[in-house]
Order: structure tokens, then C-alpha cells, then sequence
């Protein structure tokens, strides 16, 4: 026997079509009929039109609609677009006579009508909610996409095959569920399209924020089907999934407390926190249309020509463009400092079009002109210091006008000396030189004249922890960086051609087998006679001109070394090395000047035999004296260099002996043997103003020459270095990737059919050999035809060559 109709209460949304001539309602069963002639459901609730209030509610459910609701009771009057109303909360009104109806389903009629208690409903309206064959549910895709399907068979014990909106059958498991529709026994897939549109139309959040304050002021939670009946005055299907997404999808004024079989609940938040997040929300959007405005202008920057674009600084004027823009690009070099500027770039790249990666960072970056098409990114990344503090270039300023020369009384008279400078024709710090005489007696003397930048710079000073806090110069393909600042450099420090220059000079006497005869170590003047490049070098010396007699005795000087060297166990590890030098890196094609240099070459022997020969003469002498240095040294191998004699002299057997070379050493107190070079010690003391190691260095013999204490105890020297080998480190990293960033831009331009000469240095593993590329002096790996051995030439092709992706590859021609 079913139980006798009880009139429904209205909804929210009927109340106001009461008084609306072209609304009607019906009452049949337990729905209400909605006419589609009354308004958008926003209108209807929104607070600015009306509110209404209910009268206290009655005792019992046997009141007639009538008795409960006066015909005038429900009439808004409106004074001045605020409504006033004595009729109490039409929630607790719906919620009530819904559990009273629901309540009446489950129990045979009987003279009294109890309401079932709110855990009995869930507990029924869990056991409808379960998966079976054409139920209607909603679940999650990924963890940004929901999609709506309908459930087709089992897949195991506990997935099940579902076909989505979109036709596609899947296998889901239970927890991705997120909502069951129910009310359907056999949903088609093909309806779910319809039933998504009118889904949407009947959607308006404006909605949820009358329901909360109502079920606030009653501390009620709901489920998505109490909520629609409430604002649609009918649990159906339809109005049920709704009411879900109006839940699900808004987060501010109601919170799920809990899910029992796919049944949700939700409970309205309290006024504050609903306050909290609407001031998030609105501020949110309001960056959100400032993100939106800032796209547009990337976008008219993106699409202007080259000479168009804005340039860096302009970018940087205003504030907040600054803020955008340094969050770019801290998005691109991966250094965003926090979340809120990792998110500023990721909503700027979505807003662009373009997926959340550093790379298309980069690429926006370039395109509206903010960087250079070959812009450094290690240099960003590494945060290289390119700019001299202010305080540090006024005290270099203040040197180079008031300082005094502390070794004027000791400084030994040798410009009369003829004296060769050699070095890269770019170099901007020239900091040694070479003078040699023949004795009477047949010995060659030499003399290895180094920058004295120690007669200005005071240990401890502005300029000296600014020079300890850089480590070292940088010497890029497209910029130098110098260790001090440029004009303190090359005015005050560098060796100058013709200039009286200060210097500290190590004159070393040999003998005929090139060992150590006598040496001294002085504070000196000279004046440089020869800027020579290493190339112009090695023409003198291959012209052997009398007039330049003092440059073939360096020469002779260094060959008498090498071979002494060789006959202490020294490795000959000289290799061909690129050199590359950019003049204009901004231009999108900037020209890029290729230099190979081949170590072996007579004018770069001579430099290097005679830098070597000065670090041994220092750590002698610091020994000798017990003076605290930074004493260098490499143990030797364990593989004896004649195991690689069966190789090819030059870079093969040079890149097999670099492969097996140890560790160097450092100490602080005395010399260790140096195995690579093989000599008993060595000091690194020719770049002073290039190297702080160096300077270090300069600090302690200069002291000991004027009779001081010395500034830097053995501990405090191991200390800094190991601080100043950091910034080494990086610097060497830079260097070294800067370099290959050009060669591979370098190959990038040449035409495709372009063959180059390759020496195959080594076997990696069966055909794959490690190649050295004889015109640009690069070492690349590839597959070599059968037959090819150690030390033969062949020729390859470049396939490809990605600077920006550090991509090189090559085939044998």
C-alpha cells in the first residue's frame, strides 16, 4: 500500500515563480514540475533582490501546506531593492519534510510518521550507490580530468570496463569513482553528451552561496542530492549530478567531510574562512588578469621584427614587469628562489601557449628580445660575479693616484734586459715576460719576469678579498672577467711595451743538461722590449734572425729543460686545443674567429718550459727558507709510461697518458714531488693578477724579501685555497662550456657536405672510437669502418649540432 502523497515543500528556486504569472508548480508524487519560463536560477537567489525568512517551524508534519504556508507568507516586498519577509528558514523546512518522506518509503503507513535519523539515510542511500552494469558515474581520468562513462562489465575482482563521454572503453578501478548518478538502470554512453548539456545550463554557483547561509545558520551538512533538492526542489538524476558539481567544483563554501560508497558529504565552512578564500579567490583573479595583460605584451613583443624589440633594461622599468620577468628567468636557468615564482613563470608560460619547461622559458625569453639569441645560460646559472662593487673600483681608483712602491729600496734595475712578452694576440693581462743571455762559460741564464700587482694590493684589503672571493679570471669566447678591476689591471699591474713596468723576477742559471745551476729571486724594473703572439713567436725563431739572438737561446733554454724533465719521468701530455673568440655575441649570427693551437708548437714549448722552470725555482727557494706556499704537486701513476710506447707520439699517446694521470696534491709546508712535470716541487706563481693561487704566492715571497713576518700562516693558506678552489671549479666548468657552445654553433653553419680530418685517439668499445678532430681540435666519438686502427686519419661528417642542446653528432664520411 503506498502511502498518501505529502505536499513537497518549494525550493529556492520556486519560491519566487509563486508570484510569477507565467510559473507554474505541481505537485505529483514527491517532485516539483518547473515551468522553463521562470528566470536564470542566479537571479532568483541572489541576495540583492530579496531574502526570505520563515516563521518558527511547527511541531509536526500532519500540517496542511496551507496551514504551513499562508498564501501571503511567501511574497516578497521589495522597498528599495531589499526585500523583508517574517517567514522562518525554508531549509530546515525541506530537510526536515525530505527525511519525513524518505522516512515513509522505508515503513509500511501507520497512524504516526517518524523521521529516520540522518545515519539510517546514508546508510540507504549507500546501499544504491554501488557499481553495476549501466550505472551512470563520474570518474577521474588523470589528476586534472574528470570525465562522466558508463559502467559495461567487470574487469577482475574489482576494476570495471567503462565507456566514457568520448566513446573510449577503459579499465577503471574503484577509487578512481568519484560519483555515482543514480537513478538510472541502463544508461547509453551515446546519451551522456545531451545529459552534460543540460547539466551545464542548469549550473550557478550563485546558487550554492544562498544554500550555504542557510544551512550554516542550521549547522547542517548535506549530500549532493539534499542540496538539490534544496535549490531545485528535486533529487532526480540530473538535478543531483548538479548538484555535485556545484560541490565538487566550488571550494569555498562547503567542505567534503566524508565518502561511504561513493556517497559525499559536505559540510558549509564557517563564515571566516568562506571570507578568507573569497579575498584569495578575488585576489588570485585579479593576477590572473594581470598575468593576462602582461601575455599580451610578450605576444606584441614576440611578434615585432629584431630591430623592434624592446631591449633588457626596458623590460626591467616598471616593478612588476621585473617581477614577471626575473621569475622567467629563474624558470629558465632552474633557479627559482621559491613556489610563488616558480608558479609566476609556469601561469606567464600557460598563458603564452607553451608548456611549463625551462626551455620555453628560454625560447619566450629570446623571442621578445629580453635575451640574446646565443645568450650564456651557465653564466645565470652559476651566478658569475660580471660587475666590480662600487667600493671596490673607487679603492682601486684611489691606488692607482696615492699608492707607494714598499719595494722602491730593493728593486732591482733590469730594463736594460731585451724582453720578449708572449701570449694570445686577445690578451688583456699580460702578467710575465722572458729574457736570456749565453755566460762566458756557455751556461744560459733566464729570467722570468712576472706582474708585480702585490706592490699595490695589501693582503687583507677591499681588492684582495674581492680578488679571493672571484678565484680567477674568466676568459670567455665572448667576455672577460677579470679577477681585479680592468683599469687597476692593465694600468697599474699589467707588463706594458716600453713602459718601465714593476715585476718580480726569478733568474735561474743552467746547466748543460738543463738542471738548476744557481738562481735568485728579486723585486725588479723592466721594460717589455716585444708583445709577441705565439704564432709571431714561432716565426722569429723559425726565420732565426741574428738581432733576435736572446729569443733562440729562451728557446735552446727550453728544449734543455724538456729534456731534463723527460729524463726525471715527466709525461709529454701536449694536445691540439681550440680557441675561440666571439667580438659581437649579441647579433643573432655573430662572427666566430676558430684558433687551434697545438702545444707542441716551438713558441708555446718555450712559455710553458719557462713557467714550469719558475714554479720549481719558488718552491726551491720556499723551501730553502721554510716559507709557507701552496706547494703543488701530482703523484705518478702506477702505469708506467712506456706502456703507451707502442703508441703514436702527439695527441694519441698524450690523451692515453691523461686517462691514467692521478689526483694533484696540495701542501702547504713544504714541496711534494711533482710526477706529471717531474720536478721535486712546484709553485704556480706566474699569473698573479689572473690567479689568486698565484697572488698567494707573491704575498709570501715578497714579505720574505723584505724582511717580514709572513701574512699567511700554512693554515690559513690551506684554508683559502680550498675556498678559492671552489670558485676554480666553477669557473674552469664555464669556461669549458662556453668553449663547446661555440664549436657545435660553429659546425652548426657549415655546409652539410663539409668533410673534416680525424685523428681516432682510441677504441670506447668494438667500432665506436673516440676521434679528434684535427681543424677545430674537438674530441667526438663515432663508428669507424673495419680495419681502421689507433692513429689513423679518417674523414666525418657532422649529422648534427645543437649548441643550445649541447647535441653533436658525426659519421665517418
Amino acid at each position: 500500500m503506498i502511502p498518501q502523497a505529502i505536499p513537497t515543500l518549494p525550493s529556492i528556486a520556486s519560491i519566487v515563480l509563486m508570484n510569477k504569472p507565467m510559473a507554474s508548480t505541481a505537485v505529483s508524487g514527491f517532485s516539483i514540475v518547473r515551468s522553463a519560463a521562470y528566470p536564470p536560477l542566479c537571479i532568483v537567489l541572489s541576495r540583492h533582490f530579496f531574502r526570505i525568512r520563515f516563521p518558527s517551524p511547527c511541531a509536526t508534519l500532519k500540517l496542511s501546506h496551507s496551514q504551513m504556508f499562508p498564501s501571503n507568507s511567501l511574497t516578497p516586498q521589495f522597498h528599495g531593492g531589499h526585500s523583508t519577509s517574517h517567514v522562518h528558514s525554508l531549509v530546515d523546512y525541506v530537510m526536515d519534510e525530505l527525511q519525513a518522506m524518505r522516512s515513509m518509503r522505508r515503513v509500511r503507513p501507520t497512524k504516526r510518521v517518524e523521521c529516520a535519523s540522518s545515519p539510517e539515510l546514508l546508510e540507504v542511500k549507500q546501499a544504491k550507490r554501488s557499481l553495476q552494469k549501466g550505472c551512470l558515474l563520474e570518474f577521474r581520468k588523470d589528476t586534472q580530468k574528470l570525465l562522466l562513462a558508463v559502467a559495461q562489465k567487470p574487469d577482475g575482482k574489482k576494476n570495471w570496463i567503462v565507456c566514457d563521454q568520448n566513446g573510449v572503453m577503459s579499465s577503471i578501478k574503484p577509487q578512481q569513482v568519484t560519483y555515482i548518478v543514480t537513478g538510472f538502470e541502463s544508461f547509453d554512453h551515446r546519451d551522456i553528451p545531451d545529459f552534460l548539456q543540460k547539466a551545464q545550463s542548469l549550473l550557478d554557483p550563485a546558487m550554492l552561496e544562498c544554500a550555504w547561509e542557510e544551512l550554516l545558520e542550521n549547522n547542517r551538512s548535506v549530500t549532493p542530492e539534499e542540496l538539490a533538492e534544496v535549490i531545485y526542489g528535486s533529487s532526480e538524476p540530473l538535478e543531483s549530478y548538479c548538484a555535485h558539481l556545484l560541490l565538487s567544483e566550488n571550494d569555498i563554501y562547503f567542505n567534503q567531510v566524508e565518502s561511504k560508497g561513493y556517497l559525499p558529504v559536505y559540510e558549509p565552512r564557517p563564515t571566516i574562512q568562506v571570507e578568507e578564500l573569497i579575498h584569495r579567490k578575488n585576489l588570485k583573479e585579479a593576477f590572473n588578469k594581470e598575468v593576462e595583460e602582461f601575455v599580451k605584451l610578450l605576444v606584441s613583443a614576440k611578434a615585432s621584427p629584431p630591430c623592434s624589440k624592446p631591449s633588457k633594461c626596458s623590460w626591467l622599468k616598471e616593478e612588476k614587469c621585473r617581477q614577471w620577468m626575473t621569475s622567467l628567468e629563474a624558470y629558465a636557468i632552474d633557479a627559482c628562489k621559491n613556489d610563488e615564482q616558480k608558479k609566476t613563470a609556469g601561469n606567464i608560460l600557460k598563458g603564452m601557449g607553451l608548456s611549463k619547461t625551462s626551455s620555453n622559458a628560454v625560447n619566450l625569453l629570446i623571442d621578445v628580445g629580453y635575451f640574446p639569441v646565443h645568450v650564456n645560460l651557465d653564466l645565470l646559472k652559476f651566478n658569475i660575479i660580471t660587475e666590480q662593487r662600487e667600493e671596490v673600483l673607487l679603492d682601486a681608483e684611489n691606488l692607482l693616484t696615492t699608492s707607494t712602491d714598499v719595494d722602491e729600496g730593493i728593486r732591482k734595475d733590469l730594463s736594460s734586459l731585451k724582453v720578449y712578452a708572449i701570449d694570445v694576440d686577445e690578451a688583456d693581462e699580460l702578467d710575465d715576460a722572458l729574457s736570456a743571455v749565453k755566460l762566458p762559460d756557455g751556461k744560459i741564464k733566464v729570467w722570468i719576469h712576472v706582474a708585480d700587482p702585490a706592490y699595490l694590493v695589501e693582503p687583507r684589503s677591499i681588492i684582495d678579498r674581492e680578488a679571493m672571493r672571484r678565484g680567477t679570471s674568466i676568459f670567455l669566447p665572448t667576455a672577460t672577467f677579470p679577477m681585479f678591476p680592468e683599469k687597476l689591471a692593465m694600468e697599474g699591474m699589467s707588463l706594458l711595451q716600453g713602459k718601465l713596468c714593476k715585476a718580480v723576477s726569478v733568474s735561474v742559471t743552467l746547466h748543460q743538461d738543463g738542471s738548476i745551476a744557481d738562481y735568485t729571486i728579486c723585486n725588479s724594473i723592466i721594460r717589455p722590449t716585444y708583445m709577441l703572439t705565439y704564432e709571431s713567436a714561432s716565426e722569429l725563431l723559425h726565420l732565426g734572425l741574428e738581432e733576435e739572438a736572446e729569443l733562440r737561446i729562451l728557446s735552446e733554454a727550453a728544449s734543455l729543460r724538456l729534456q731534463w724533465r723527460r729524463n726525471q719521468g715527466a709525461i709529454d701530455t701536449t694536445m691540439i686545443e681550440p680557441r675561440v673568440k666571439v667580438p659581437n655575441p649579441d647579433d643573432p649570427e655573430p662572427l666566430i674567429n676558430l684558433y687551434v693551437e697545438d702545444q707542441s708548437d716551438p713558441a708555446m714549448r718555450l712559455v710553458s718550459e719557462m713557467m714550469i722552470l719558475c714554479g720549481e725555482v719558488v718552491a726551491t727557494f720556499g723551501s730553502a727558507h721554510n716559507i709557507p706556499l701552496p706547494y703543488r704537486g701530482q703523484p705518478q701513476s702506477s702505469i708506467s709510461a712506456f706502456a703507451f710506447a707502442h703508441l703514436p707520439e702527439g695527441p694519441v699517446r698524450s690523451s692515453a697518458y691523461v686517462r691514467i694521470m692521478r689526483a694533484a696534491e696540495m701542501d702547504f709546508k713544504k714541496p711534494i714531488r711533482h710526477g706529471i712535470l717531474g720536478i721535486p716541487g712546484y709553485v704556480q706563481f706566474t699569473s698573479p693578477i689572473r690567479r689568486y693561487i698565484d697572488l698567494l704566492a707573491h704575498y709570501q715571497i715578497k714579505s720574505f724579501l723584505r724582511g717580514e713576518s709572513m701574512p699567511f700562516s700554512s693554515g690559513e693558506l690551506e684554508g683559502i685555497q680550498c675556498l678559492v678552489n671552489l670558485h676554480v671549479k666553477v669557473a674552469k666548468k664555464l669556461q669549458s662550456s662556453s668553449l663547446r657552445y661555440w664549436l657545435l654553433e660553429y659546425f652548426r653553419r657549415q655546409p652539410r657536405e663539409r668533410k673534416f680530418g680525424a685523428l681516432i685517439l682510441r677504441f670506447i668499445k668494438d667500432r665506436t672510437a673516440s676521434l679528434l678532430l684535427i681543424e677545430v681540435g674537438i674530441q667526438v666519438c663515432a663508428s669507424v669502418s673495419a680495419g681502421k686502427q689507433i692513429g689513423d686519419e679518417i674523414e666525418i661528417i657532422i649529422e648534427e649540432a645543437h649548441p643550445r642542446d649541447d647535441v653533436l653528432s658525426v659519421r665517418e664520411a
